[in-house]
């Protein structure tokens, strides 16, 4: 019998290059991949979704979102997804698909996204140039402010999209992104960001 392991691996891990990248000088976007995370997403059953809401916020202590925003937890971020739905974002497993099902057990369907999703940050002070060349979302602070969401496509590939607090002054925005298109949306946010200089990491630290 052959012995062999499983090494995890990011679905992006050959197309990261972690470094500089494109114009030099000031770096005006930051790219960074986010390992590691739980990603549950919560589908509320038919005619259940006051139910489901009242589980979300007996597990949570705040409501979960049921319009395109992103809410936050001590230890979670729950991030509308659609109409009755919304993923549950966190790391440590304390919010993990082991760990929801007997808090939505009677309200809702749950489904495992954290490996076929890939977690991206964009933020710098070109992060909205960048994204603005890849989507049809306003994202001019009036328009879309901190916590605010929106399920929508970049470069023909679904995404979801939301604005996390801002870092040194300036925006941050997190994609989500199906893994297995993940590494050509990344390519084209290279190739859109290189004229800026970018800064290329993954962390294993959520925004």
């Amino acid at each position: 019998m052959a012995d062999f392991s499983w090494n995890a691996r990011s679905p992006i891990d050959r197309a990261l290059v972690a470094g500089p990248y494109g114009a030099r000088g000031d770096v005006g976007v930051a790219l960074t991949e986010i390992r590691n995370f739980d990603l549950v997403q919560v589908m509320a059953r038919r005619g259940k979704a006051a139910e489901m809401a009242e589980a979300a916020k007996a597990r949570f202590g705040v409501a979960a979102p049921e319009t395109p925003k992103a809410v936050q937890t001590p230890d979670a971020t729950l991030i509308w997804s659609g109409p009755d739905q919304f993923f549950v974002l966190s790391k440590g497993g304390k919010h993990s698909i082991g760990t929801l099902p007997q808090a939505f057990a009677s309200s809702a369907s749950l489904s495992d996204q954290s490996h076929a999703r890939v977690l991206i940050s964009v933020s710098g002070a070109k992060a909205r140039a960048i994204l603005a060349k890849l989507s049809s979302i306003d994202l001019h602070p009036g328009a879309f402010p901190v916590s605010t969401a929106a399920a929508t496509s970049m470069d023909h590939t679904s995404v979801t999209l939301w604005r996390g607090d801002d870092r040194d002054g300036l925006a941050v925005f997190n994609l989500l992104v199906f893994a297995t298109f993940a590494e050509s949306l990344w390519h084209t946010m290279l190739d859109s960001a290189a004229e800026y200089g970018v800064a290329i990491s993954h962390s294993e630290d959520l925004a």
